[in-house]
């Protein structure tokens, strides 16, 4: 079956014009598409006939939300997503003054391996497909009735290692017969895999690159992060001012602060050299605690912000939204697997 919530509006004309249709229909096609029809019937300004052939020859692929969890402290909105496989991911509508945030998945499960992360635990199952990464933006809009303005991948897997899919649904999403959502309001998460970040470089797209750093130095950031190994922290930091160099977008560096282990004042001062010459956001992040996990929030997030200002970087300390659900990415999707109650 053909996937074609995948196709971009281009690739979307040319398939029904090779089924003998009109371009047009490629338009209209994509637009219910985007507004999230759960059946080809659905789509009531095509001909009968077409309708017809479109559910024998193509999928439609429709998450069910097998869990949803709501934070009665701030709205924030927590899904469990069931994919057509019986796979499933998480995705979180936060709500800001600014605007709905939607935070995705870009695969199921990661491989990456980061010590203090509930989504790596079982390992990496499969990438997403555009269209599945496309559908928790649309049926998290649809569930909750809130309109979404922002996007930012950083849920369940590591999107440099499913870039492919990734740039295609940033198309898909930034697409104006579509839901239009523009580059500047998505942010891209990534664990330091430099090939997807050079990539990104070349391409130079308006979005916000983020960056999980969560230690400066090689022996903590490899004890933390295993994609250390492959990509040296002093590979990751040159890699990112050449980055800034081309495209001229600050970089976000997420920090989660880890009692212990990465909360240390010399640790805030080699950040702060690391990020010299380059304009940069850290954003510290509080920990969330995590059953299978050894580590603890650090207590010195003040002081550990307050010696990275010393030196003149922008840090702030990320505002904490769902605390009384499961917060931590992969949780909600852990809790599932193991058949324990969520509710």
């Amino acid at each position: 079956m053909t996937d074609i919530k995948s196709m971009t509006l281009p690739e979307l004309r040319a398939f029904l014009q090779s089924m003998g249709e009109p371009a047009f229909r490629g338009k209209q096609v994509f637009s219910w598409l985007s507004r999230g029809v759960t059946s080809f019937d659905e789509m009531s300004n095509l001909p009968r006939s077409l309708r017809e052939r479109l559910g024998e020859t193509c999928a439609l692929t429709v998450p069910k939300a097998a869990r949803k969890q709501v934070s009665a402290k701030d709205g924030t909105i927590k899904y469990l997503w069931e994919l057509a496989d019986g796979n499933c991911i998480e995705s979180v509508l936060m709500r800001y003054h600014h605007g709905n945030t939607v935070c995705i998945s870009s695969q199921v499960g990661c491989r990456m391996g980061c010590a203090f992360c509930a989504s790596t635990i079982a390992g990496k199952v499969r990438d997403l497909t555009p269209g599945e990464l496309l559908d928790q933006i649309i049926f998290t809009g649809k569930d909750s009735g809130a309109p979404i303005s922002n996007i930012v991948l950083m849920g369940i897997g590591e999107p440099m290692d499913n870039l492919d899919a990734v740039l295609k649904f940033l198309e898909l999403v930034n697409c104006p017969d579509g839901l239009n959502i523009g580059m500047r309001h998505i942010s891209l998460s990534t664990c330091g895999v430099l090939p997807g970040i050079r990539r990104l470089a070349e391409l130079a797209p308006q979005l916000t690159l983020s960056v999980s750093l969560h230690a400066p130095d090689g022996e903590t950031r490899t004890k933390l992060m295993p994609v250390n190994r492959a990509y040296p922290v002093e590979d990751l930091f040159a890699a990112c001012h050449d980055y800034f160099e081309r495209t001229g977008r600050r970089i976000s560096f997420e920090y989660a602060m880890i009692d212990g282990v990465n909360d240390q004042d010399w640790q805030a001062d080699l950040i702060a050299k690391r990020l010299r010459g380059m304009p940069g956001h850290v954003n510290l992040i509080p920990l969330n605690d995590v059953a299978e996990s050894p580590f603890r929030p650090s207590r010195r997030t003040a002081a550990f912000q307050k010696r990275l200002e010393s030196h003149g970087v922008t840090a702030t300390v990320r505002r904490s939204l769902g605390g009384d659900i499961d917060a931590a990415c992969g949780q909600l999707r852990r809790k599932a697997e193991k058949g324990e109650d969520s509710q």
